[in-house]
């Protein structure tokens, strides 16, 4: 991959205008620098407990908006018997690690705790409120705790309809909340529910243990809304951690349009990739431009488009002004740090990190605009465009700047016992 410095902002749109007519790099050396980026920028993890058929991968669907986290689709090995997957694959802003095998005669949990154990943020058990045989789930969930006696365990029981009456459909508004369960509830499931969380007994240390009902269906099961419980999951994780997932995978109510909210991720995820770049001091714009374009063909995909050479100077020409405002901006400030004695090197790195990855922000976010008004043919608004872009601009920066502030507390809080 060809390193060099940048004289002029037309020499980011030539570079980026390139790398989507003719998307072909050194993968090799794009991988590698992609590794190096995600490291510096870790991605969550959430790590789910619980027997085949529980409803994991409901889940993540639900979680994530993607029809894609199927059974053998996406997900990849890690231990012997536990998987990954990464949402979005190329760029992903989360990943979720499955430990297979709970329950089965011969399992040895020991590989996967002290694997999982190391990378993941969240532990998140599910279990089907039908299958009352959950004393495997338990004895991992107790060993991790005994580990790690302040870790938050949050438990999802699923599979509500099943101790429904004939007839009965979902209590609204979701009573799951209230203790004692309301009688609103019906009795089979009151006396599953209360069962399940008896058996599951007390865990060692003082680490909460929070507990959600869910029940997410299919619309040929006739329940409504097939996501029953899903803004209660949330909150649950809200309350736990701080991934600020629903920031990350789009959730936010606002996101009302289904290629905005699939395209969000993706926005995000070459984000922090680019920001990630942006930081390592021998990688400038060209490497990011990359990035970017592999983004801008991901949304087109998404949008079910393609960029040809007419296109790709219609947009450019649309978002302009703020991506040469940006990298003006972002070039200014790399060459003033560097006058900065001992801290310049950080600063500079700091400077690339938030400029690189707030402006692949932006021009994502601009992008889906530009590509969903043209799938429909309607009209495109210069103007709208670019206020699109300043937008996002800033909005990406304030995304990096809370991530940084969490990883440097995290990192902080880390040493401590080694002061």
């Amino acid at each position: 991959m060809k390193i060099r410095e940048w004289r002029n902002w037309s020499d980011y749109f030539a570079q980026l205008r390139q790398a989507l007519l003719e998307p072909t790099v050194d993968e090799e050396a794009l991988a590698r620098t992609l590794r190096e980026a995600r490291a510096r920028q870790p991605v969550p993890v959430v790590w789910m407990l619980g027997k085949t058929q529980a409803g994991k991968t409901s889940i993540i669907r639900a979680l994530t908006g993607s029809e894609a986290a199927e059974i053998g689709n996406g997900f990849q090995p890690c231990t012997r018997s536990a998987r990954f997957y990464d949402y979005p694959a190329e760029a992903p802003v989360v990943r979720f690690l499955d430990t297979r095998g709970l329950g089965e005669v011969d399992y040895d949990p020991d590989e996967d705790i002290r694997f999982c154990e190391a990378c993941a943020h969240l532990l998140l058990v599910v279990m089907k409120v039908a299958d009352p045989g959950q004393q495997a789930i338990a004895d991992v969930v107790r060993e991790i705790r005994r580990r790690h006696p302040d870790w938050p365990v949050l438990v999802a029981q699923t599979g509500l309809h099943e101790h429904y009456p004939s007839g009965h459909d979902h209590v609204v508004p979701w009573p799951f909340d209230e203790q004692p369960l309301p009688d609103s509830v019906p009795v089979d499931l009151r006396r599953a529910l209360t069962d399940q969380r008896e058996r599951f007994g007390l865990l060692p240390g003082d680490g909460p243990v929070h507990w959600v009902a869910i029940d997410l269906t299919l619309p040929e099961d006739g329940f409504e809304p097939q996501d029953y419980g899903l803004d209660a999951l949330w909150d649950q994780m809200e309350i736990l951690s701080a991934l600020q997932l629903r920031q990350l995978l789009g959730t936010e109510r606002e996101l009302r349009d289904v290629f905005a909210r699939a395209a969000h991720p993706h926005i995000v995820g070459h984000a922090l990739a680019a920001a990630g770049m942006g930081a390592l001091p021998v990688v400038d714009l060209v490497a990011v431009t990359t990035v970017q374009a592999k983004m801008l063909h991901s949304l087109a995909s998404l949008h079910r488009q393609r960029w040809d050479a007419r296109m790709i100077t219609e947009f450019l020409g649309l978002v302009g002004a703020g991506v040469a405002t940006s990298y003006v901006g972002r070039w200014v400030g790399r060459t003033l740090s560097r006058l900065v004695p001992v801290l310049g090197q950080t600063v500079v790195a700091v400077w690339g990190a938030s400029a690189s990855g707030a402006s692949t922000y932006a021009l994502g976010k601009a992008a889906v605009y530009f590509l969903s008004r043209r799938r429909y043919g309607l009209e495109i608004d210069a103007a709208t465009v670019r206020r699109i872009y300043a937008g996002a601009l800033k909005d990406g920066e304030r995304m990096l700047r809370e991530r940084f502030r969490r990883e440097r507390g995290e990192a902080d809080k880390a040493a401590e016992p080694d002061k």
